[in-house]
């Protein structure tokens, strides 16, 4: 009874403190630039991520000055988590998706700002192109989240043009 209540025990053990490689679901709440995100696990090291809250733009022109706007947007990523393995390798955590991706990424945004006074034309504007990023999830639950890539963005009234992508996320993660 000795026996197996020790094999009982290591076994448990060695799974609770073991690093998970895979990737899994999870809910967050953003803070930087509020919103909310539903990160869906599809395979072992692909995820589908959903974010729906606000976004930022600045423009600065000699002709119209400088002006910004907070709009209402939703954004989709495709996300490929290619160093889960030797992140582990190295100790360091990989649960709750802490790894670097590439990702797919397309984004639809509002036309008219929340806040501020750069007012488009336009309905809606929207980026479709790849990107890098990396995130983390610390033992607090504080999760960072760094997106850098380059793409298409395009309006309702058929303008197209090459975009930079920037996304910085601050928040939490609620749920797994």
């Amino acid at each position: 009874m000795k026996r197996l209540l020790l094999v009982i025990f290591l076994c448990v053990g060695s799974v609770a403190f073991s690093q998970e490689t895979t990737t899994n679901s999870q809910f967050s709440l953003n803070l930087v630039m509020p919103s909310a995100e539903y990160e869906l696990a599809v395979s072992d090291h692909s995820t589908i991520d959903l974010d729906l809250g606000i976004g930022f733009a600045y423009h600065k022109s000699s002709y119209s000055g400088e002006a910004f706007g907070i709009y209402p947007g939703l954004t989709a990523q495709y996300r490929y988590y290619y160093n889960l393995e030797k992140r582990a390798d190295k100790d360091k955590k990989t649960s709750e998706n802490s790894g670097n991706y590439i990702a797919g990424v397309a984004s639809i945004t509002g036309g008219d700002p929340i806040i501020g006074d750069l007012e488009f034309s336009n309905d809606y504007g929207g980026f479709v192109g790849p990107a890098w990023g990396l995130q983390r999830v610390y033992n607090s639950g504080f999760k960072l989240n760094l997106n850098l890539g380059l793409g298409m963005g395009f309006n309702d009234a058929g303008d197209k043009y090459f975009t930079p992508l920037f996304g910085l996320q601050l928040g939490w993660l609620v749920a797994q």
